[in-house]
């Protein structure tokens, strides 16, 4: 009998309460080593919450949760050395230049040959031309990439993106999504919280649906159109898109049982 690989993320009846206001209740969801999984949500449906309890950040009132085998409330300090965390806004210091920021962060870590760990990530994501720049002359494309870099100093083997390309223009999100297709390719586990529909269709291997504190959905992109009757126009069968998907499944929960739009949670 074959033994299943224990996933990169386990989540199990995740609660979690701001005084009245359920934001969680009862998430589950696994996202096996070196993939993807994109977790969509509308504003305000938990995406960020469960971001912040898997890393340490905030405590679950119920259920478990494991990052790399460790578990995030009895395992916190082993759980923090397996992860790292890119927010929706680049951590990056400006007034350094692209090496210097990561060689910064190799040295606060105590890391060996931290020029050499910084010349490796400067070419790994397309920034060795700009290495000697000051950071403020960067693009936003540029400046993301470079705060995913500065996340992966250490090697860590997963890494959650907290909405990555909030305030991107297309091409730098283009930019953005290459180098997180890049990490899966070499290993990393990825989880990805985002509004952009296109993005998930792009990123994920896996895709789940957050709403009203719950995982409505979860599967893979052809999976989830399988929900949804293809259409026909012209007499033309036109496949579902994620975007159909999701409002079919959102629009339809959040509305009240008189018809009226339900309150999303927060």
């Amino acid at each position: 009998m074959t033994t299943q690989p224990t996933p990169a993320i386990r989540v199990q009846g995740l609660e979690k309460s701001y005084k009245s206001l359920n934001v969680l209740r009862g998430v589950d969801f696994d996202v096996p080593r070196g993939t993807i999984l994109a977790l969509l949500g509308s504003n305000g449906a938990g995406k960020t919450t469960v971001v912040r309890i898997l890393s340490t950040l905030l405590r679950a009132d119920a259920g478990t949760a494991m990052v790399n085998g460790f578990d995030v409330a009895t395992q916190p300090a082993r759980v923090r050395e397996s992860f790292s965390l890119t927010g929706q806004f680049a951590a990056v210091d400006e007034i350094l230049t692209g090496r210097e920021n990561l060689l910064l962060v190799a040295r606060l870590r105590h890391l060996k040959a931290p020029e050499a760990i910084a010349d490796s990530l400067l070419d790994r994501f397309s920034l060795t031309d700009a290495a000697a720049r000051k950071v403020s002359t960067y693009s936003g494309g540029m400046r993301r990439r470079l705060d995913i870099a500065m996340s992966l100093v250490g090697e860590p083997p997963v890494i959650f993106l907290d909405e990555p390309t909030t305030g991107l223009d297309p091409e730098a999100r283009i930019e953005v999504w290459t180098a997180v297709k890049q990490l899966a390719r070499q290993g990393t586990t990825v989880l990805l919280t985002t509004q952009y529909l296109d993005e998930a269709e792009q990123l994920a291997d896996r895709i789940a649906i957050l709403h009203d504190g719950r995982i409505v959905v979860n599967g893979t992109l052809a999976e989830l159109k399988r929900l949804l009757p293809p259409a026909e126009v012209e007499y033309v069968e036109k496949q579902p898109t994620l975007e159909d998907v999701f409002l079919a499944i959102v629009g339809d929960r959040a509305r009240t049982t008189d018809g009226t739009p339900g309150q999303e949670p927060r």
